[in-house]
Formats: C-alpha cells, structure tokens, sequence
C-alpha cells in the first residue's frame, strides 16, 4: 500500500521517500550525506526523493544553510553553491542509500570527514551517496514512510536525471564489501567497541550553527506532533463528518482529498486540499477551499507558522 512505511527490506521496486523542504534539495544536490530518521533505513540502493508541499520558511532556509556551511568549512570548503529554489509538490532526483548506523556511531565514525560526522543528529542515520537530481522536477503528490513509485512516474524520471558534482563526495565503506546490508545500526560500534565520543573542535559559530539547525528540525516535529494530535481528537467524529460529506461536494462542488497519516501499525485520515499554487504560502490555502471542514481546520492550525 502506497503511504505505508514499510518494515524491513523488501518489497519494494523504486522505492521513494517524501521529505521537507529545505532537507530534501539539500539532499538530493549532495550537500546533505546523511539523512536522519527515528526509524532504520529499510532499502539499499536507490532512493527517489520527494519534496512535501510545505513551502519552507525563510528562517528554516538561512538555519540549515548556515549549518552546513559551518560543517563544510572544517574541511577547507568555502563555496557551497545552495539550490536557488526549494520546490515542494516535485520529484526532485535520488540518492543511494549505502547504509544505516546508529548516531552515535556516525559521529564517532573517524573515517568520515569532521563535517559527516557533525551531521549526525538523529537516532539513525542513513547514509547516502551518488546524488542525481532530475532536469525538470515532476510534479507529484507523496505519502507517508518510504512508498513504492509509480512506474509511469519512474519511467520518466529515470531517462531525466544528471549526476550531480557533490561539494566534497564521500564513501561510506562497507564492513563486507560483499553484503550490501553489512552497514547496518550495530556495525560499527562492534568494530571500535571502546570508541570514545567525538573530538571535533567546535568554534562558537559552529556551536550557533547546530543549535539552529537543531532548533529548526525541533520546531517542525513539534508541528507534526501537533498536526497528529488534532487528527485523534477528531477521530471519533471522522465517519459523521464522511457521511455528510457527499452533501457538502453537492451544494459547494468542492471534494476534499485525504491522505493517511500513519505512525506503525496505526493510520489515521487527514482531510486536506493541495494549493493550487506550490510557491504560495501554506497559510493561503484557505482562499481556494471551499467551507473546511472542522478537522480541515484543526489540521490546518497545527501547520500555521509560529
């Protein structure tokens, strides 16, 4: 099923994860190695990456570029050339996912240039290789967890991409160059059991820099968390609501869609409407809905920018 993360590591053909702005373009134009998750990396190989429709804040924007632009200058680069646009609703490319370890391991892991490591900053870490990013970002919806692509939809985006020139590439080395699962949470903690933590000097900007980044990636959980929390408190209510929704399509020719939010073995329904406009803030949504519905708008209270 499309939109459900998926446990393990098969099932799937081309696989693709939706992820926000500004982390998504970051990724896929090689500037960000590593992706951060609560949950390990279920695939190997190629990912496609997709950005979700929540247009980035400008403060979310100048966080995450001036972090990686403090990582980057401990290892002498200077130049990073950032994405000149954060599109959402797109396909923007893929990366190749080489392997998953747990933070602590990534940040210990003294084979990775000083910046790698300083980007571990989650629970599990997926690490990421060989960039690509599409010529023209395609238009689509995502879902939920690490989903399926669509063939027609990775029928033409694979004779679309081009490789990209990463600022400073990096190769995750496998303990078993003959296992392609060998870099696994686990795996390199039992090589160096007794590594101490990390020892990278850190400067005061660079101290600013991770708070910022930090503070940024918090700020949007909280959002989430908020968003979810509204979804079950309206939960008992949703069938009377969807019994009345075909009335309220008749009388306002508006249908709302929905999509699943889903967290294990629980998925929960959201009404939502996409913007018609993907460079609109979100805020403007209102003015293409017909009447919202009252989860509608709880939901859309949880995403209004603080």
């Amino acid at each position: 099923m499309r939109g459900v993360r998926k446990q393990g590591t098969g099932n799937y053909t081309n696989p693709c994860l939706t992820m926000h702005q500004p982390w998504a373009s970051l990724l896929v134009y090689g500037i960000k190695r590593i992706e951060g998750r609560s949950w390990p990396a279920p695939v190997r190989g190629r990912l496609w990456i997709h950005a979700a429709s929540k247009v980035p804040e400008e403060a979310t924007i100048k966080a995450m570029e001036d972090f990686y632009r403090e990582i980057y200058a401990l290892n002498g680069i200077n130049d990073l050339k950032f994405p000149r646009h954060y599109p959402v609703s797109r396909l923007l490319g893929c990366v190749e996912v080489v392997g998953c370890v747990k933070r602590e391991e990534a940040a210990n892991w003294e084979v990775l240039p000083e910046g790698v490591r300083l980007e571990a900053q989650t629970e599990f870490c997926w690490l990421c290789e060989n960039p690509q990013k599409l010529l023209i970002p395609f238009e689509m919806r995502g879902y939920q967890g690490v989903y399926n692509l669509e063939k027609k939809i990775y029928e033409a985006a694979i004779r679309s991409l081009t490789l990209v020139e990463s600022p400073l590439p990096v190769k995750f080395p496998l303990p078993d160059a003959q296992d392609p699962f060998s870099l696994k949470p686990g795996s390199i903690s039992a090589q160096v059991p007794e590594k101490k933590s990390s020892v990278v000097e850190k400067s005061s900007n660079l101290v600013a820099a991770i708070a910022g980044a930090q503070a940024a990636a918090t700020q949007f959980n909280k959002k989430n968390q908020d968003l979810q929390m509204n979804v079950i408190q309206n939960e008992e209510s949703y069938s009377l609501r969807s019994r009345s929704k075909n009335k309220a399509v008749e009388e306002d020719g508006f249908d709302e869609g929905t999509s699943d939010f889903t967290e294990g073995k629980e998925s929960y329904r959201v009404n939502h409407v996409e913007s018609r406009s993907h460079n609109q803030p979100r805020t403007d949504l209102k003015q293409h809905s017909g009447p919202p519905s009252k989860i509608f708008a709880a939901a859309l209270r949880g995403l209004k920018p603080s």
